[in-house]
């Protein structure tokens, strides 16, 4: 739930850096990263950028963590009501809630991000208007609720999104180039 937090605006390899820092620190918990004095958080997160930012909105998340009965206490939770708890937490956005809904407590929730948008909207499947809810709905309408497929799935969007349909296209190397408009 950490690396949800902080991979908002930035590469995945950029947050390693900061939970890498952040276990120098002891501090891969709540309660421990909630000890940690401010500045020193922020300077933990440097890698990730907006780390003054990030700080706040991890601590934010970690205090709503603790006071909700942590991991325990937000897993007994339905997931509609989970998800509306996340998304009161100052910082946490529908992607990041519906991240933290899959990957950590496995709930049929699926996510939304810039990888999902780019290639549906060059496969023609979304207009480019379409709100993250209206998205989200289509994709656990089109799919089962099936927490081991969304994961799957969103994985395999993530992988080609960074590796083929990148903001530069690259459709020669493309599985999807015969069906896809913008090929």
């Amino acid at each position: 739930m950490v690396g949800a937090v902080l991979t908002q605006n930035t590469a995945w390899t950029n947050v390693e850096l900061a939970l890498e820092r952040l276990r120098d620190n002891c501090a891969l918990d709540a309660e421990a990263i909630l000890a940690i004095p401010a500045e020193r958080l922020a300077e933990a997160l440097r890698p990730v950028g907006y780390f003054n930012v990030k700080a706040r909105r991890l601590s934010a998340f970690c205090e709503h963590y603790i006071a909700a009965g942590g991991f325990e206490g937000l897993s007994a939770l339905e997931t509609d009501v989970l998800r509306h708890s996340l998304l009161g937490v100052n910082g946490v956005g529908p992607e990041t809630a519906d991240d933290m809904l899959l990957y950590a407590f496995e709930r049929p929730v699926f996510v939304v991000d810039a990888y999902t948008r780019r290639i549906f909207s060059r496969l023609g499947l979304l207009d480019g208007g379409e709100g993250y809810e209206e998205i989200r709905a289509a994709f656990e309408m089109a799919l089962a609720p099936d927490v081991p497929l969304y994961n799957e799935y969103h994985a395999l969007v993530v992988r080609h999104g960074k590796d083929v349909c990148k903001t530069r296209p690259g459709c020669a190397e493309c599985v999807l180039r015969a069906c896809c408009p913008a090929a």
